[in-house]
């Protein structure tokens, strides 16, 4: 077995531990200053940068990771707040395009200055411009090898 080393483990062990308690503050800063859930914010601002404010529930759902179903239960909910809506794709019946409404929008983009401030504040403003070009080539280096 080729088993981590001191510096392998403690970097492993480090960003699990970074990321879990990372992802706990941004999301609690979000839901208190936006009423917003992750998986919320997620949708609309995938939404908001879409062509027309609108995707396919199928693209969106291989864009976030989610399963079609686990998705699908979702934009209903958000359907029912009033934040999304969805649209039979006229040319194809199978599928229904997610729309982001005018109360979607103008959710997302109350919301997007606090969560900006808060990925500031527990992350980006704590690193020094040469670890953040490093993460971003860690980062590119691991996505690359995952998709």
């Amino acid at each position: 077995m080729n088993w981590l080393s001191e510096t392998e483990y403690a970097a492993w062990i480090g960003y699990r531990r970074m990321r879990l308690l990372l992802d706990l503050e941004i999301q609690r800063d979000l839901m208190r200053e936006s009423g917003l859930s992750e998986p919320d914010y997620d949708v609309l601002s995938n939404l908001s940068e879409a062509s027309g404010h609108r995707m396919r529930l199928t693209e969106l759902a291989v864009h976030m990771r989610w399963s079609k179903s686990r998705l699908s239960h979702h934009i209903t909910r958000m359907s029912e707040r009033g934040l999304v809506c969805r649209e039979e794709v006229a040319h194809d019946a199978r599928g229904a395009s997610i729309v982001l409404t005018s109360k979607g929008l103008s959710t997302i983009k109350e919301a997007a200055p606090g969560h900006v401030a808060s990925v500031r504040r527990h992350f980006i403003d704590l690193l020094t411009e040469e670890e953040l070009r490093t993460l971003a080539q860690v980062s590119r280096t691991v996505l690359a090898r995952l998709e």
